[in-house]
């Protein structure tokens, strides 16, 4: 036998004591590569993150608006691809579009109604689209309540008590207000729903702006969708986009830190979005409808709690719909028209001189700007505003160009977020 040939064999055969060893070196060695990627992973990271704050148009403008452009045409073409795995109710659309256009441009007796129709769904449009404005916000908010809404609402209680009647001449109603003839109306019952022969009330304005108000609030609930649907599809591993939502990746790490340091070591900031997470998770359809209902900027949260955690869509969303359209959009209304009801506005512009060293100053614009207003309502049909109006007070133009400010910002944000969306998917894609 050859035993030289077996002890040799049996030298470079693995000892049971050498794997261990082995096993040991191989596991240390992964433990102290997983540190590295991690940190490599969290310095490309931050690196994009550092780039894509670059991509502004005061500090990029070439680039900026380059890069909105492709990503507005990646948009068309990815909703066309969509929209055309869907032939049956595609081909069905477009043919109801074409019988639509075929009437709409058809003379007839019927182009009365048409225009009717017309002008109450540009009406709905116009509200639901700045509700959705003032929620989504692609990256920032517009606040259209403050901008549209809430001085539309004040506007109507100002005219409703100044001239004795809701019942405002259509045209130019709601575009501009002008007192009527004659405050006697036919429509009594409508004019003055508890009492017939009473003033203007506080219902009947409340009235007057509720369908306006009512709009404005589904716009909202509609704008906060894509937050409940981003995190609902990544958790389902659905989601088409390859980059993950930064709201989502704060979101589950706000939860890590919470369940491993019991919420000890998280900001106020943090606790607030903790809380909401809490209430909504053990309350369910009354926690979101108690965070739709009040004023909260955390409400995003709530959305992307219902989708993470697989939450009905139909219980988010009525839930969201009364909160905002019914409850939250009833307070605020009533709220403007209890602050420029009858003899408030007055009351307050009075107080306004005890400012003191400029209450002088301040109360004189807020005394031009109402006279301003009661000549705009006194006014007749066809007649030009400046008759009545000598000049435009600085209170107007401050607000007018406060308004433009705020919708110049709004299409630079929407500039900037395109642009930064771009960057950041084609160099995801790049580094993949």
């Amino acid at each position: 036998m050859n035993f030289a040939a077996g002890i040799e064999a049996h030298s470079t055969m693995d000892s049971p004591s050498t794997r261990p060893r082995q096993r040991r070196t191989t596991t240390t060695t992964n433990q102290n590569e997983r540190p590295n990627e991690r940190s490599s992973q969290k310095a490309q990271k931050q690196k994009l993150k550092n780039e894509i704050e670059k991509i502004v148009l005061w500090r990029q403008p070439l680039n900026t608006i380059q890069f909105a452009i492709a990503e507005i045409f990646y948009l068309i073409h990815h909703n066309l691809k969509y929209l055309i795995t869907y032939r049956k109710t595609l081909i069905s659309s477009i043919l109801v579009l074409c019988l639509s256009i075929f009437v709409y441009k058809t003379e007839g007796s019927h182009q009365q109604s048409i225009q009717t129709i017309e002008h109450l769904i540009l009406w709905i449009l116009y509200w639901l689209g700045l509700g959705i404005a003032s929620s989504i916000g692609l990256g920032t908010g517009l606040h259209t309540f403050l901008l549209y809404l809430g001085p539309f609402i004040a506007q109507v209680t100002l005219a409703a008590y100044e001239c004795g009647s809701i019942k405002f001449p259509r045209p130019p109603y709601p575009n501009e207000i002008i007192c009527p003839a004659s405050s006697l109306s036919n429509d009594s019952l409508t004019t003055n729903l508890l009492n017939p022969t009473a003033p203007i009330s506080f219902w009947n304005i409340l009235w007057k702006v509720k369908l306006e108000a009512f709009f404005w609030g589904l716009g909202t609930a509609f704008g906060e969708l894509p937050p409940y649907f981003m995190a609902r599809a990544a958790r389902l591993g659905t989601s088409d986009d390859d980059e993950e939502d930064e709201e989502l990746v704060e979101f589950e790490q706000l939860l890590i830190n919470a369940q491993v340091h019991q919420s000890r070591n998280l900001s106020l900031f943090e606790r607030l979005r903790y809380l909401v997470y809490c209430l909504i998770q053990r309350v369910g359809f009354f926690g979101i409808l108690l965070c739709a209902s009040i004023p909260n900027p955390l409400f995003d949260l709530a959305g992307i709690t219902c989708g993470y955690f697989l939450i009905s869509f139909w219980r988010f969303f009525f839930a969201t719909i009364i909160g905002k359209a019914l409850i939250k959009m009833s307070i605020q209304t009533i709220f403007i028209i209890f602050l420029f009801s009858e003899h408030h506005v007055e009351r307050i512009i009075r107080l306004i001189k005890y400012v003191p060293h400029y209450g002088q100053l301040l109360q004189t614009p807020f005394k031009d700007w109402l006279k301003e207003q009661k000549g705009k309502m006194h006014r007749k049909l066809g007649d030009n505003s400046s008759i009545h109006v000598a000049n435009v007070s600085l209170l107007s133009k401050i607000f007018n160009y406060f308004v433009a400010a705020m919708i110049g910002y709004f299409i630079i944000s929407i500039i900037n977020s395109l642009a930064q969306r771009y960057y950041k998917r084609t160099r995801t894609t790049e580094c993949k």
